[in-house]
């Protein structure tokens, strides 16, 4: 069985992907000789293509392209989904991630508690209001360790911005506690998990807001680009109904420069049809994933479940010995796998220059960390071949 162990160097490491073609295999493979996709965008959501173009049909026929009918209705079926008294629909996760923190009015000089295991945007937001990234060390879930966030407070320390990372919540109970304790706003980079939950409690319901990514990789998906903010209390969401159309009031006065983050109404059209199917997707990654963790927990480091959360495998990610050569052998093979994310936050070129981190455990893990095919348009005979391809290279 493979261990997880974890490394202690803390200084910026640029070998952690050794062979920089696996980060993209699918690119090696001819695409009509690819066996088993990461996931396949052509087919998503094919078994009721029609309701969607249907509803792409009613929005060409009212015209009103941005902030129409089915913008509002989508912000109301979100806001029921998750638990809420507030949505707030915008264009994309990376704007829901931006204009949350400006919400909160952060301002040069403050500090962000966050993750140095996530995509880029999460940090970028920060770095964008002006305010500084404090990362955090990860456990062995990828999620951030609630268990030392305390020790990086300092009196400059305005939120903790944490990723509910592959589909699974991270430790809320204790996060809260400790931002009730130090007076801290708490934002749910929920981009990946949108369904998961933690003690029943949905993924962007527990923080003063929760920001999802609604792009066609996620489990709940658009065709394009899209995004939403959950929200607790009327300011707030007043707040960023203005911050996302440039930060303006009745459309024409602009009371703080800001962004055009919008989400048009097409998506929302097309993400209210998702999102009726959404449970029945998350029970079909779910089936998936227990196949896989049965087959493959003495052979590779597993997903990490918490009694308390349901994981809703955004990404099915294993912690692994020779992972590059284990993509590359599974590329051989005609499977597409992806590493989620190659480069932790500190090590960004943006980024390497500017922010320290203590980040051990995250150190050790992105050089072990790929995901493997994981998604509703699989069926059990492609896990088996998946499966039966990392046992083969592993010898067993």
């Amino acid at each position: 069985m493979l261990t997880n162990g974890s490394g202690n160097t803390n200084v910026r490491d640029t070998t952690a992907i050794t062979d920089l073609s696996i980060l993209n295999n699918s690119t090696q493979i001819p695409t009509d000789d690819i066996k088993v996709r990461f996931l396949d965008l052509r087919v998503q959501d094919a078994a009721y293509r029609a309701e969607i173009h249907d509803a792409i049909e009613q929005v060409l026929l009212h015209g009103r392209f941005i902030m129409g009918p089915e913008h509002d209705e989508f912000e109301n079926a979100v806001a029921d989904f998750c638990g809420t008294p507030y949505a707030v629909g915008v264009g994309s996760g990376s704007d829901a991630l931006y204009l949350s923190l400006r919400a909160l009015e952060l301002s040069s000089g403050d500090e962000v508690i966050t993750t140095p295991l996530t995509w880029v945007a999460t940090t970028n937001a920060i770095v964008l209001t002006g305010a500084t990234p404090v990362f955090v060390d990860i456990t062995d879930d990828y999620n951030i360790n609630a268990d030392i966030i305390e020790a990086h407070i300092t009196p400059k320390t305005r939120a903790i911005l944490l990723v509910h990372f592959t589909g699974q919540m991270c430790d809320m109970n204790s996060i809260m506690s400790i931002a009730q304790k130090h007076g801290l706003n708490v934002i749910e980079d929920s981009a990946q998990a949108f369904g998961a939950t933690y003690t029943n409690k949905p993924a962007g319901s527990i923080g003063d807001m929760g920001c999802f990514s609604m792009n066609p990789m996620k489990v709940m998906n658009g065709f394009g680009e899209a995004g939403a903010i959950t929200v607790k209390d009327e300011l707030t969401r007043d707040r960023l109904q203005s911050l996302r159309y440039a930060g303006t009031i009745n459309k024409e006065n602009c009371v703080t420069p800001s962004i055009n983050g919008r989400l048009d109404t097409i998506q929302a059209a097309i993400l209210l049809v998702n999102l009726q199917r959404l449970s029945e997707k998350i029970k079909k990654r779910r089936k998936l994933a227990s196949i896989y963790t049965s087959a493959l927990t003495d052979i590779v480091g597993t997903p990490i479940l918490h009694d308390d959360r349901n994981h809703v495998y955004y990404s099915y990610t294993i912690n692994c010995d020779d992972r590059d050569a284990l993509m590359a052998h599974m590329r051989a093979d005609r499977i597409e796998t992806k590493i989620q994310h190659p480069f932790l936050m500190p090590d960004h070129d943006a980024h390497k220059d500017r922010f320290n981190a203590e980040i051990p455990v995250a150190r050790n893990l992105v050089k072990r960390i790929t995901c493997i095919p994981c998604h509703e348009n699989m069926n059990e005979e492609d896990a088996g071949y998946v499966i039966d391809s990392i046992k083969g290279f592993y010898g067993y």
